[in-house]
């Protein structure tokens, strides 16, 4: 099993940082890379035409492994989750009494295309809330999400894990049913991919889009997007030069290509060589690929599942094991607890988490202990 890597980051050591769904901090190598990458910018006649190129070739194929994707060349730099969900809508057709599916409370950027979309065809965003009930919840909501799936059903784009609280969302199921109906799968993997074992071999996403700063372990403002076959011959969001067909002539560029490169290299954002970011990324996600996003399960479970068996045993309400990630979950308070009673004890103890709803979102890495998970019981306790 894995070790803390602590020592692989700055983090202040009197901070309690569980909060990786909000921002990853920065490998000290990911820092590392980034620096080297502002450097090169002081001499231009230094950057070649391959260095366009070459960096992005890597990065593709190092997240190809990390996501188990057969093909790297269906993997591309993307700035935002927002960024990857606007050029799969832009080549979706919908209809009057068609749906798009998602979950209750999901993430805006991967709503607001949708319902935007479906504003301007008539057609409807199908939002599937979760169960009253806590009991066997993560369960039955993903047993309601299969039921709603229907004929009418033309997408269903959903997160692996919920980012408020981290419910699982069982994808080869919902994979099975949507080609049971010829509906699309279109996943956001933002709180997932790096954290959470992700098979594109298996689960066969349309389309998986993920930002990059969060457990991808990379820095702002760049991400990755897979986009399976159905995309192959869309039209992207932007027409910039590099995404046109033998951009990499570059005295050829003053002769106007009207083709894009092949299948989903068409889709990747202007700029994308982009000489700190890439690099950063890369750093990241070659260091993802050592650990393996399994044994950052493992970690992440071993170093909380005892207090959080002690917090249930308090009337904490905490999603079951089978339907949510070590690595991301949400506490819910026992009855009549006051949550700024709660949010003042955290801050007193310098334990660092995030509150999306009625949760108190904690995401740990490997970076936490056993002692940070302690830290954070004794201020849930101390305020009740």
């Amino acid at each position: 099993m894995l070790t803390s890597k602590r020592a692989k980051f700055t983090l202040p050591p009197q901070v309690t940082y569980l909060n990786c769904a909000y921002m990853s901090p920065l490998l000290k190598s990911v820092e590392k890379a980034g620096v080297t990458g502002v450097r090169k910018k002081r001499n231009p006649s230094a950057i070649t035409q391959p260095n366009f190129f070459a960096e992005t070739e890597l990065l593709r194929a190092e997240y190809a492994r990390l996501i188990n994707a057969p093909d790297p060349k269906r993997i591309v730099v993307i700035p935002s989750v927002s960024y990857g969900i606007a050029n799969a809508v832009k080549n979706i057709a919908i209809e009057k009494g068609q749906h798009i599916l998602v979950v209750a409370e999901q993430f805006p950027s991967n709503y607001y295309p949708w319902k935007s979309l479906c504003d301007e065809t008539g057609a409807d965003v199908k939002v599937i809330a979760p169960p009253d009930d806590y009991i066997n919840r993560g369960k039955h909501w993903n047993e309601k999400i299969l039921e709603s799936i229907s004929e009418n059903t033309k997408a269903v784009a959903i997160g692996h894990v919920h980012w408020a609280d981290g419910t699982r969302f069982d994808l080869e199921a919902i994979r099975k049913r949507t080609h049971e109906v010829g509906a699309l799968l279109i996943v956001d993997g933002t709180q997932s991919v790096g954290a959470f074992p992700f098979d594109v071999e298996r689960i066969q996403p349309d389309a998986l889009i993920c930002a990059g700063y969060k457990w991808l372990l990379g820095p702002y403002s760049v991400g990755l997007a897979y986009y399976g076959s159905y995309f192959d011959n869309g039209k992207p969001v932007e027409e910039n030069w590099i995404n046109r067909l033998n951009s990499e002539d570059f005295a050829g560029l003053v002769q106007y290509e009207h083709n894009y490169q092949p299948g989903a290299l068409r889709y990747e954002v202007g700029e994308h060589s982009n000489f700190i970011l890439v690099p950063m990324l890369l750093k990241a996600i070659q260091q993802l690929n050592n650990w393996g996003p399994e044994r950052i399960q493992e970690y992440c479970r071993a170093i909380g599942q005892p207090v959080l068996q002690k917090l249930l045993e308090k009337g904490f309400v905490i999603e079951d094991e089978p339907w949510r990630g070590a690595h991301l979950f949400g506490i819910r308070l026992p009855e009549g607890v006051d949550m700024n009673s709660v949010k003042n004890s955290l801050q007193k103890h310098n334990v660092y988490v995030s509150f999306r709803g009625n949760a108190i979102r904690v995401s740990p890495n490997v970076y936490n202990t056993k002692k940070d998970f302690d830290k954070l019981y004794t201020a849930l306790i101390k305020a009740l």
